[in-house]
């Protein structure tokens, strides 16, 4: 199982803090946020992967934690 985290503002996007999602398919990040949400990956996401930053084309296998990340803005 691999366990799915929203923070922030996608929170609020996706109605939730968390998905769960079987691991028998070889995914990439990008591919996991595609297969959950039936969309692209919004730009600029920053994402993680075990609790560090990775690349939209990282593998994930069973037992990992992918992690989304709203872009940072501010003033």
């Amino acid at each position: 199982m691999i366990t799915v985290k929203y923070f922030a503002s996608l929170q609020d996007t996706v109605g939730k803090a968390e998905d769960k999602l079987d691991a028998s398919a070889n995914l990439s990040i990008e591919a996991i946020w595609q297969t959950l949400h039936n969309t692209p990956l919004p730009k600029g996401m920053l994402v993680s992967l075990n609790q560090e930053y990775a690349a939209l084309t990282d593998p994930v296998k069973d037992g990992d934690e992918v992690a989304y990340f709203p872009p940072v803005t501010g003033g």
